[in-house]
């Protein structure tokens, strides 16, 4: 069994599992929604962190409330949606890029969160909680602790090269968006000044 199995190496291979579940379900959102697969994530891998992050935190939180579905499904909603809002503020301030918005949304927040994906979470709360993690737990037992010690250090290498990369195209992205703007700008200058000119012609 996972007896000895590294407790890091377990709260990273639950983080894997949860990302590409969450990765799994919004591609399945998106392409019900566009009719088409969209790579939705900001990484290159089919797992999305913000989903796992989540997850975590869900487990670690609310798993000793389990005999009480309402403290699941509330502090589902409220943990992760503060962990969105929060991961959609920072990405915009470092990238200048938002990766997702809720403005068609009624009731959000900014944009970076809304009562639909909130009640989502809530719920997501109580299916890891009461369905998913029991399988999961089920899952993990039937291989060796050594087998999950080496999966979590082989899918941790590939995930720091994977945030490596994704942070320099995301660098690229943002220095363009950068660039964009300031060439709006000077358009902009340049053409009002071209119409004040233009103005002054007409009226001289």
């Amino acid at each position: 069994g996972r007896d000895r199995m590294n407790y890091l190496a377990y709260v990273f291979i639950l983080f894997m599992i949860y990302s590409i579940i969450g990765y799994i379900c919004e591609m399945t959102y998106a392409a019900f929604k566009n009719q088409k697969i969209v790579n939705r994530g900001f990484f290159c891998g089919p797992y999305l962190p913000i989903f796992g992050l989540g997850s975590i935190f869900i487990l670690y939180a609310l798993t000793r409330y389990e005999s009480d579905p309402i403290v699941v499904f509330v502090f589902g909603m409220i943990i992760c949606s503060a962990l969105e809002y929060f991961t959609s503020f920072l990405l915009e301030k470092i990238f200048h890029n938002m990766w997702w918005d809720y403005y068609e949304f009624k009731y959000n927040l900014n944009g970076r969160i809304c009562l639909f994906a909130s009640v989502l979470f809530g719920v997501g709360g109580l299916l890891i909680i009461y369905v998913v993690q029991p399988l999961v737990e089920r899952f993990l037992d039937l291989f060796t602790a050594k087998t999950l010690n080496i999966s979590a250090l082989v899918l941790l290498v590939i995930f720091i090269i994977d945030v490596i990369y994704s942070i320099v195209i995301a660098y690229n992205l943002r220095n363009r968006l950068i660039l964009a703007e300031q060439l709006k700008k000077e358009k902009l200058t340049k053409i009002s000044k071209m119409l004040e000119e233009a103005v002054k012609e007409k009226v001289g």
